[in-house]
């Protein structure tokens, strides 16, 4: 700096054990008046849309509360009016040099701006976040605090007078400084996770409802989420894996002392070697020699042990004690990612039926997936990057403040403080990049199919497009898909440029004030390689730092997610105290039931009939008539709003869900198998049954011959996702094996049959017949002539009884079930006649009599044809 711009106070890069004003001022306001400008146009421009985008949905955009606008506006305007008064006070009272003018000007003009920003916000009903800001300007603010203390205890010829006006004023603007900075952590509305939703949906991101569900589940701090994802971070089932974590706190430990061990190790070989080459005048060209033994064995060798130990900047990857670490910590995040893994697991089968209606699956798996992962990324970046770095910041500005010079500590701490809010800016402004490369990356928004979704629409609609010769268009789209694409990548990647030029700037603006101080002072060559060795050891990590904050509000936001979904809890419970269903003759009850779902009319009215223990009763009726609604209250995934399900004169409410299910068998009609073997999925009922039972069950089935003659692999036989490799029939004679294998006292059979021949069919039914002569059974049944020999029929309509007796009461009363069994006798007389081409629309009564199924004598069964299935 020129002298006359100066003043008084002089060029020197140092002045009083501080950075010169001069310099300091001047930088520190333009960088501040730079950033309160960029700030003022992000912001209102962001502001302005946002406000436009929710106009008609103002509780998208709440506004901020009186005592948080009412204190940034004072604060604000104390630091307004001091720089002001400042500016006058330099320029009339009191002359000063050119930089205090120009800095008071600046910092004016920056508050300015500031004052103007949080009115427009204001009044457009929008709260800006400025922390990045703000934390920029606290740094600058304290360093200046610190200086003016310097000042005032060295004088540099000022006034006694104007040293306490100026250390005064100095003072009232930090306090005014920081009660901006915790304002902005005190202000009501939305967080930031929310304006990310708000964003995504006012401006074209996602949908208004997702809005408002996702501000209503994200009720949870930062620091409870920690806290909750921390008790999955310590193992408390293993003292094994917990030695290994105090271990490996331990070599955390350890390897902050090797950070700053290595570079002041350094400083010694430097000096050392300074020292002797100071000793040894070399003549004129001829090199400089050593004895080995008096250079290299004390420092040299250490050095070279801890660099070693350390593995280079910061602890890299190839130190032995972070491998070491990273070593011991592998079952330790294998035990988190388990147990976690496990709870949400566990917690999300519990849940109800009415959750799973409700939620998309691969939602759910998204969700559990990423928060058990995010479990892991938060907790290494914070316990083993962001911790210690923050730690060694610390260490080294201390370990300098007492071996070196305390400015240069100053120095250190102020680049470092300021490089991480730049660090979480700069990474926000590029979020907005990053968002809208993703808009254009999603296949979901056909608007916004990406260039490969786009080359995928075309080549799959190829005969569409030769049909109509629309290649050109589809180049033309292809290319319009790229082009989109490629601008928002050129902004994203030209961002990372600014970022990096940005962080650049203040990591060697730091250093050439320190290195212009130990030019200027007594300190050594090894002083000055220390204090590079430690700026570029600190430089490293910070590197990361943005990558870091982003990582962790990622991995938050679907921690959070996840423990809202731990949060949920079923709809359905065991009641306190419930005991376990006690099976005596398998009779079932409704009493005069009434239900209907969340979301619709009323589905059962008044509903009561009973089921004789031991008897075979069919439900038909009309579809929506609520056969299956029956059978999902008498599973217990609901509770009927009135009325009561009894078996054996014990309500299901009062019992525990596990007894209840553990006494029913079902056979759906639409069969859903896992993606396993065949003998996986006949176990499923009975996880430890043997093969012989298993192959006895699938004998009972008729469908032991097709595994063992079909397929290569026999039981062995991988069925495919929801059983695809395997027929209709097949299918449902697996399921009938399962409830076989099962030997239920209830069993409910769910259009079971559908799929199968009548001879096999029969044959199955008196399979189940023999394994339990007490075995009640309940049919739902769309054909009437497979529950002709039922013991009883009750007929739906519309929610309510229609009509209850047997198949040939019910012909006679000619009431609702007379009506639908003449139509499908019609049906089937009409298909029949049509000839063997024409494919019949009901099958013609099985020749079964259903009172085999509560073990009842019947006629032998005839055998089932060689090569017979489906």
């Amino acid at each position: 700096m020129p002298a006359p711009w100066c003043g008084k106070v002089g060029a020197g890069a140092i002045v009083a054990a501080t950075l010169n004003p001069c310099i300091f001022n001047t930088a520190a306001s333009l960088l501040l008046a730079l950033a309160a400008a960029a700030a003022a146009l992000l912001h209102g421009s962001a502001a302005r849309r946002l406000s436009a985008a929710a106009a008609g949905r103002p509780y998208l955009l709440p506004r901020p509360g009186a005592a948080v606008a009412h204190a940034q506006v004072a604060a604000a305007g104390v630091l307004l009016a001091l720089h002001g008064f400042a500016l006058v006070w330099a320029t009339s009272q009191v002359p000063q040099p050119p930089y205090v003018v120009f800095s008071e000007a600046l910092l004016l003009t920056a508050w300015s701006m500031f004052m103007g920003l949080l009115y427009y916000c204001r009044r457009l009903g929008v709260m800006p976040r400025l922390k990045a800001l703000l934390w920029g300007a606290a740094v600058l603010y304290t360093f200046g605090l610190y200086s003016e203390v310097q000042f005032y205890v060295h004088g540099l010829g000022l006034d006694p007078s104007e040293r306490r006006f100026r250390l005064t004023a100095a003072l009232v603007m930090e306090a005014a400084l920081l009660l901006l900075l915790g304002s902005e952590y005190r202000k009501p509305g939305p967080s930031s996770a929310e304006e990310d939703l708000e964003r995504e949906a006012l401006l074209g991101g996602g949908e208004e409802e997702d809005v408002e569900q996702g501000k209503k589940k994200r009720k949870h701090s930062w620091v409870s989420l920690v806290g909750i994802a921390a008790k999955y971070m310590w193992p408390t089932d293993s003292l094994a894996l917990q030695i290994r974590a105090w271990v490996c706190v331990l070599l955390i430990v350890m390897l902050r002392l090797l950070n700053l061990a290595v570079p002041i190790l350094y400083k010694k070989v430097v000096d050392e070697f300074s020292y002797a080459s100071a000793r040894t005048h070399p003549t004129q060209g001829a090199p400089t020699t050593f004895k080995f033994g008096e250079v290299f064995l004390p420092w040299v060798l250490a050095y070279m042990v801890a660099y070693f130990f350390q593995g280079g900047s910061g602890g890299g990857a190839v130190g032995l004690v972070s491998n070491l670490r990273s070593y011991l910590w592998i079952p330790i995040s294998q035990n988190s990612y388990r147990r976690a893994t496990l709870d949400i697991f566990s917690h999300v089968l519990g849940m109800d039926l009415n959750f799973h209606l409700h939620r998309k699956t691969g939602e759910l798996l998204r969700v559990m997936d990423r928060g058990t992962s995010s479990i892991q990324t938060m907790l290494s970046t914070v316990v083993f990057q962001i911790g210690p770095a923050i730690f060694d910041i610390a260490a080294a500005s201390v370990y300098i403040a007492l071996k070196l010079q305390p400015w240069i500590a100053v120095i250190v701490f102020v680049t470092l403080s300021g490089y991480i809010p730049m660090t979480i800016y700069l990474t926000e402004w590029r979020g907005k990049y990053r968002r809208e490369l993703n808009r254009l990356d999603n296949a979901k928004a056909r608007r916004a199919l990406p260039a490969g979704a786009k080359a995928t629409d075309a080549l799959l609609n190829y005969e569409t497009v030769k049909l109509f010769n629309n290649e050109a268009l589809e180049r033309h789209n292809f290319a319009a898909a790229i082009d989109a694409y490629q601008v928002e990548d050129y902004k994203l990647s030209a961002s990372m440029n600014v970022l990096n030029v940005a962080q650049s700037v203040v990591i060697y603006t730091g250093m050439a004030a320190g290195l212009l101080g130990i030019a200027n002072g007594s300190l050594t060559v090894g002083d000055a390689v220390l204090f590079v060795t430690l700026m570029q050891q600190l430089y490293g990590p910070l590197n990361f730092f943005g990558t870091y904050y982003r990582m962790i509000q990622q991995a938050m936001l679907d921690m959070e997610n996840m423990f809202e979904l731990l949060g949920q809890h079923p709809a359905l419970a065991d009641k306190p105290g419930a005991t376990a269903l006690v099976p005596q003759g398998q009779t079932i009850g409704f009493h005069d039931v009434c239900f209907q779902y969340s979301d619709g009319a009323p589905v059962l009215r008044n509903v009561s009939f009973t089921v004789p223990g031991g008897s075979t009763v069919a439900l038909v009726g009309a579809t929506g008539s609520g056969k299956s609604t029956i059978l999902r209250l008498l599973f217990r995934f609901y509770d009927p709003q009135s009325g009561a399900v009894v078996i054996d004169s014990q309500n299901i409410a009062d019992v525990t869900q596990d007894s209840l299910r553990s006494i029913i068998g079902v056979v759906p009609q639409d069969t859903v198998l896992f993606n396993d073997t065949i003998r996986y999925n006949i176990k499923y009922a009975k996880p430890h049954a043997t093969d012989e039972e298993v192959v006895e069950a699938a004998e009972a089935a008729c469908i032991h011959d097709t595994i063992v003659n079909r397929f290569p692999l026999k039981y062995d036989t991988v069925v495919g996702e929801r059983g695809l490799r395997l027929s209709g029939g097949e299918k449902q004679r697996v399921a009938f094996a399962r409830a076989i294998l099962k030997n239920p006292p209830i069993l409910i059979l769910d259009e079971a049959t559908s799929a199968l021949d009548s001879i096999t069919e029969k044959r199955i039914q008196a399979s189940l017949a023999e394994r339990r002569n007490d075995r009640t059974v309940l049919i739902v049944a769309h054909r009437l002539s497979t529950i002709m020999d039922a013991d009883l029929i009750i007929v739906l309509k519309e929610g309510q009884v229609a009509e209850q007796g047997k198949h040939a009461e019910l012909v006679e009363r000619g009431g609702l079930y007379a009506e639908l069994w003449q139509r499908q006798q019609e049906s089937a007389t009409g298909a029949s006649s049509a000839g063997p081409s024409s494919r019949p629309a009901s099958r013609p009564a099985s020749m079964l009599s259903l009172a085999q199924l509560a073990g009842t004598a019947g006629d032998a069964t005839p055998p089932l044809p060689p090569g017979a299935h489906d």
